[in-house]
């Protein structure tokens, strides 16, 4: 899966390694700022923003990207003009759904989870700690690829996003007792989120609010190999993390 891309190697999260060989799994990790709300909504130039992640998509060809600022009907329609399959979570505001606006009618704003291979399952919950009015969640699915793509945006506030944090990590250990797991998102903190086993490569390099997303992941995948993309559309730029896979994996 994605043996075909190679890319450049940054030392985000972790030292420089060759570009592994073989087969392979790539994640694109994208914060878009679409809710219409952020003070970073300037820059997106709706529908700019998300013309350029349908555009991103196809040229990489990742094998699952992971979506944090979203919006349902934006995500759905680059899932439709890349031909991946998805997985939305809601994120609630004062515990209503928030509705992306400037334009409206596009429905609920948070995280999604698109993949080239089917989906067999779907889990998403809100972290047991919170603050302010923005309930904060956490989403993965199992593939038909044998591998777990999980995402998170994580709180802002040190108190909570340290709860968070742990949270995350306790859920990503329990699921790879099972199966390969690779996590993307924007955990708004430089340190690890990630369990004990797994590896991590952060956006440290990147050129807007570096360090704050990061790619984690186990089990059957290693030799990480991540590359910073610049982003014009959005206040992040694009994380990319491409490793070995090291079990066969079935196509969709």
């Amino acid at each position: 899966m994605g043996g075909a891309l190679v890319l450049a190697v940054t030392g985000g999260g972790g030292p420089s390694m060759a570009a592994p060989t073989g087969p392979t799994y790539t994640l694109m990790q994208m914060n878009l700022c679409l809710s219409g709300f952020a003070r970073c909504y300037g820059k997106v130039a709706y529908p700019s923003g998300v013309n350029d992640a349908v555009a991103r998509i196809r040229s990489e060809r990742p094998d699952a990207v992971t979506l944090n600022e979203a919006c349902h009907r934006d995500a759905a329609r680059i899932a439709r003009g890349t031909g991946y399959h998805l997985r939305f979570s809601t994120v609630t505001v004062s515990r209503k759904a928030l509705r992306c606006v400037r334009p409206g009618g596009r429905g609920a704003y948070g995280d999604a989870v698109l993949t080239r291979t089917a989906v067999e399952r779907v889990d998403s919950h809100d972290f047991a700690a919170q603050s302010g009015m923005e309930w904060r969640r956490w989403l993965c699915v199992a593939t038909r690829a044998g591998v777990d793509v999980c995402t998170a945006h994580l709180a802002t506030r040190a108190a909570a996003n340290d709860a968070q944090c742990a949270e995350l990590a306790a859920i990503l250990e329990r699921r790879s007792t099972m199966r390969t797991v690779i996590f993307g998102g924007d955990v708004n903190r430089s340190s690890r989120c990630a369990p004990a086993r797994a590896w991590s490569r952060s956006d440290s390099s990147a050129d807007q609010a570096p360090g704050l997303q990061s790619i984690y992941g186990n089990g059957a995948l290693g030799a990480p190999s991540a590359r910073v993309v610049p982003a014009s559309h959005t206040d992040h730029d694009v994380l990319l993390v491409r490793a070995r896979l090291t079990t066969p994996t079935s196509r969709p």
